[in-house]
Formats: C-alpha cells, structure tokens, sequence
C-alpha cells in the first residue's frame, strides 16, 4: 500500500513539475522566500513571522521516512532553523500551534513540539495502520478540539487538544470521511475541505467540500470542478474562500455568496502550489516542487 500510493503521487508530482504554463504575462506582488527551504509543502503564520515545512529530502517524495525534516522561520526575507532536522520529521505538511504548542503533520503521524523548549523531543501522535498521507489541520477554539485530515483514506480524525502537553496520551477519534481530504479550514462550526486524489487519478469527487454544522458533519460540494486542491484559505470576512489546486496549477478563490470562482494571476512562478496562509491580505502560496515560498499580495 505504501508503495503503491508513494508511486502514483510521485508521477502525478512530476508530471505537474514538467508543465508548461499557459500565461506569460508577468504577475505583480509577488516576494518569494527561497533560502535554506528544501521540499516546502505547508507555510504557518504566526506573527510577524512564517513557518515553513522543509521535507529535506535528496527528492520530492511525501511519503518519504528519511528523517531529514526541518521547520524554518522567516521573519521579512532572513531566515533561520525553528526546528532543526533531528529525526522527528520526514515530510511535514499542515502545521498549526494551539497554547504554545506546535502540531505537524506527518508521514503516519503528527508531531507536537513545545514552543518553550524546541530542543525538548516532541510527542508522537500515532495514526491507525494505513493512515499514510497525514496532511492539514484545522482547530474548533470553542471545543479545543483538533481535526486531522488523511488524504489517502479521506479519513478525518478529531483530537481534543484543551491540554497540549497530553497531546500523545488522548484518545484519536475518528469524525468522518471526506473522498482525498487534504487542506481544511474551521469557522463559527462549520468546516470546508479540499480534496486531493491520493492516487494521482481525479474524479468527479474530488472538489471542495463544506460542512455547515461540525456538530452533525452533512458533508456538501461547494462546487463540481473536480480537481486536485490542495491548501485552502478563509478571507476575514468570510465571503471568499481560497484555494490552490495542482490541476493548472492554479491559484484561486470561490465566493461562498454567489459560488463565483475566480483564478488568480500566479501560476507563471509555480509548479506545485500546496498549504496556503492569508494574513494582512497577502497570501502565502509554498510551491512544493519548486522549493519556494511566494507572497502575493491580493488587490
């Protein structure tokens, strides 16, 4: 199963890399964060600063157990180690920090680093066999409680996390299952999440996704563009609804009002947009593939 899935997001991976891009017109706000990062799928804002998720790897493999990830931070355009390669990571994904507490996904895992003492080992959440593509991670503040998604089941798991330092000893429950889940962002109880096909083979399934009311997941298209999507965002007022799919590639966002999609003038500087972040109106697109970071800032 490992490398049967590893294979198949590989050649979906380089074939993506190796497009062409359709546009040629050169595309304003953009201020890409390239040093020191090796892999990038996932970006965290926290801050004034950045967290990027370095896979550190020889190659782009995301199901990788070479033990080589890193997570970076980036403060303007100079950069350091906020949590050196010791062998916790091998392909971080989503990150998310809840009381001074770091989450990553990981490769059949998550990974909880206490942010006053990083050097400390960090805590091992275990998934259930065959729970490979660990992937984003989105918090519901009113019940502390963390939703993990699993993109090669669609599985996705909730984790009460009111107390972080016990994040390893609580129980992982499972919540529902969504067809590739991958990126997933929480508002006032509801939920959307992008789906991603596992496998490299899109279908008619895998689209955006919302939940309205966490407490009884009903689980509804957003639209039927089927694609690959990736990392996703909620604008603050939020109206519009941003995403990043590997079809195209494209970046772009879909006004929850009127179901509007409009595409974003980027894809000339990336190959494989994953994780996205949207603060102070500039968005923060990780080019996986391409080992950068881009900020576009948005009209």
């Amino acid at each position: 199963m490992k490398k049967r899935v590893s294979t198949l997001f590989m050649l979906v991976v380089c074939a993506l890399a190796a497009c062409t891009h359709q546009s040629s017109t050169p595309t304003q706000g953009f201020s890409p964060l390239g040093d020191k990062i090796k892999f990038c799928e996932s970006v965290l804002t926290h801050g004034d600063t950045v967290l990027v998720a370095s896979f550190g790897s020889k190659e782009l493999n995301p199901l990788n157990n070479e033990q080589k990830g890193y997570i970076l931070i980036f403060k303007d355009t100079l950069s350091q180690i906020f949590i050196p390669a010791k062998g916790y990571l091998s392909a971080p994904k989503g990150m998310l920090i809840v009381n001074d507490h770091l989450f990553v996904a990981d490769v059949g895992k998550m990974m909880v680093f206490n942010l006053s003492d990083t050097s400390a080992a960090p805590q091992t959440v275990t998934f259930p066999e065959g729970e490979l593509f660990i992937n984003d991670l989105a918090l519901e503040p009113s019940t502390q409680t963390l939703y993990i998604t699993v993109t090669n089941t669609g599985n996705i798991y909730s984790l009460n996390v009111s107390d972080p330092a016990l994040a390893s000893e609580t129980p992982l429950c499972f919540y529902t299952n969504v067809p590739g889940a991958n990126g997933i962002v929480i508002d006032s109880n509801a939920m959307w999440i992008a789906s991603y096909p596992a496998d490299g083979v899109t279908t008619p399934d895998n689209v955006i996704y919302h939940i309205p009311s966490i407490a009884s997941p009903q689980i509804i298209p957003v639209f039927d563009r089927p694609g690959q999507y990736d990392g996703l965002a909620l604008s603050p007022d939020k109206t519009t609804l941003y995403f990043t799919n590997w079809t195209g590639p494209e970046v772009g966002c879909v006004n929850l009002n009127s179901g509007e999609v409009s595409i974003l003038p980027v894809t000339d500087s990336l190959t494989g947009p994953a994780r996205i972040q949207l603060q102070d109106n500039i968005l923060y697109i990780p080019d996986l593939p391409g080992s950068q970071v881009i900020r576009y800032q948005l009209p």
